[in-house]
């Protein structure tokens, strides 16, 4: 069995029981940095062997761990937060995982998107989400004007140093646009930001964001 276990976003009080009770059980736990998740993995009590299972290594781990897996070995791969596979490693143990007729499971958890979804107070009934940014303007401008004109809300992961770059990109195609930051979701200092396009450029170029960062477009008016 290899069980897929999201860990918390940011607050250690989101773990759920049945995370932690897999984690004391499993024999193997495979996450994405090793010190990042030694600390969580020892406030939660939970002392198993750790290994480290990241973009760069994925597919050369995934043969690895799927061969004691059929040998009986329990596994629970983690990532630094959230849901594994959701722009963090798991995909290639997935599909690894299917192919091999492996028994797996995932367990509901932690997601910056539901949550940043949620409180941007923006449309639910449907939503499109599209992980990191490009780090290259042109895709990155094109992914956003795309959003623009969809039909239900958009959701993106962005890196603090570029987010004010998107937003300027965002200022001169779509100044009048509904949009919203949510930053550092379930920490100390958690906020969101919502107004025009205009708005949040004047408001994030005056104060330089921070922390983890989901940035939300509204659909077409």
């Amino acid at each position: 069995m290899i069980s897929f276990v999201p860990t918390p976003i940011g607050n250690r009080g989101d773990i759920t029981l049945r995370a932690i009770e897999v984690l004391k059980e499993v024999d193997l736990i495979t996450c994405e940095d090793t010190r990042h998740s030694r600390p969580l993995l020892e406030h939660l009590g939970v002392s198993k062997p750790v290994i480290a299972l990241h973009d760069h290594n994925e597919a050369k781990k995934t043969p690895e761990l799927i061969e004691k897996a059929l040998q009986g070995t329990n596994i629970a791969v983690i990532t630094d937060a959230g849901m594994p596979a959701i722009s963090d490693p798991g995909y290639r143990l997935m599909q690894a995982c299917i192919e091999n007729g492996l028994e797996y499971t995932v367990l509901p958890g932690p997601s910056a998107v539901l949550t940043a979804l949620v409180g941007s107070g923006f449309p639910l009934h449907a939503f499109f989400f599209g992980g990191f940014l490009s780090v290259k303007k042109g895709k990155r401008t094109k992914a956003l004007l795309a959003a623009a004109e969809s039909e239900h809300t958009s959701l993106f992961f962005e890196s603090p140093h570029r987010l004010t770059s998107t937003l300027e990109i965002l200022n001169k195609e779509i100044p009048d646009h509904q949009i919203c930051v949510a930053r550092e979701l379930t920490k100390k200092f958690e906020t969101y930001h919502r107004g025009t396009s205009k708005e949040l450029f004047d408001h994030f170029s005056l104060h330089k964001p921070k922390g983890e960062i989901v940035i939300l477009l509204t659909p077409k008016s």
